[in-house]
């Protein structure tokens, strides 16, 4: 049975001139296939750990639900509206005598829930301290509001809120480049290089995103399935890969090690070890399956405020 979502959902909202066609539907559900595939891994997978290293399994299940949720609305030409566009390509035979484009706000709301969850993913990873983590999440945020809100405006105003979102992208990668390769570097070994690896992954891609907005919502370049292949490459990219490189780097670490003491149910409270000396020296080792961290490498942290 063929793909029929456009012509079902057609009067569910108004009609862009310019639209996702047949192909980019089809693009955006395969998508969406990959998204709850990887999801279903990562749940099956969070069974193998303890209850209390599982906290990156649960944000990265949390990250895939969402974008499965986003890429089956977008396949279903669902959380559209159609925007008057700034420029018209007449020479474009892609984009020309376009006077309206569809615009996926499910998109951003998608980015609003999964950027803040990857960036959790990876500050945690370098033992950041809360504040510095809450601070770079707020500007991520920042960063999709005013991503959506210029691709919402028709005039060159859109361009106003790219710059302002440019500025808060440029504040998140020095929140990775600078502070947690530095906190990352402090605590070495595996968890140096999961986040050195993940991080320069996540910075290369995010600012991919920039241009393929810059090419579709901003500058109607590119046709909405040209759109639908370039975000949706950068989406596999920095949320089912990104997941399987951080959970594989994570299979060796310790929470306690990056100053994540979590409780077991019903484990006693003095059971939970927490630095006991100066220079904050945490303990990784090998789970016990008794709620401790058996006596492994001794490896100094600076996972405290700076």
């Amino acid at each position: 049975m063929g793909n029929d979502a456009l012509n079902v959902n057609a009067n569910v909202f108004q009609k862009a001139d310019l639209a996702i066609t047949t192909h980019g539907s089809d693009w955006y559900f395969a998508v969406c296939a990959v998204m709850t595939v990887s999801l279903l891994i990562v749940v099956g997978t969070s069974f193998t750990k303890p209850p209390s290293h599982r906290l990156f399994h649960y944000i990265s299940a949390g990250i895939l639900l969402t974008a499965a949720i986003a890429y089956f609305s977008m396949g279903s030409d669902l959380g559209q509206v159609p925007i008057q566009v700034e420029f018209v390509r007449p020479n474009n035979h892609l984009v020309r005598n376009a006077g309206t484009r569809e615009i996926f706000w499910v998109r951003y709301v998608d980015w609003f829930i999964t950027t803040p969850l990857l960036l959790m993913d990876l500050l945690l990873t370098a033992g950041l301290p809360w504040p510095t983590i809450m601070i770079a999440i707020l500007a991520d945020e920042a960063m999709v509001v005013c991503g959506l809100v210029g691709a919402l405006v028709p005039t060159s105003y859109k361009w106003g809120y790219f710059t302002f979102a440019t500025v808060a992208f440029l504040y998140v990668v020095w929140a990775i480049l600078i502070e947690g390769r530095r906190h990352a570097a402090a605590l070495g070994g595996s968890i140096q290089r999961t986040f050195n690896i993940c991080g320069v992954m996540t910075i290369f891609l995010w600012f991919l995103y920039p241009i393929a907005w810059g090419l579709s919502e901003g500058g109607n370049v590119i046709h909405p399935d040209g759109e639908a292949v370039f975000y949706g490459v950068l989406d596999l990219f920095a949320k089912p890969v990104f997941t399987g490189l951080l959970l594989w780097g994570h299979r060796d670490i310790d929470p306690t090690a990056l100053g994540l003491h979590i409780r077991e149910a019903g484990m006693p409270v003095n059971s939970v070890k927490t630095e006991h000396h100066a220079g904050d020296h945490a303990h990784i080792g090998e789970y016990n399956g008794q709620g401790n961290v058996a006596a492994g490498n001794h490896q100094q942290t600076t996972a405290t405020a700076p």
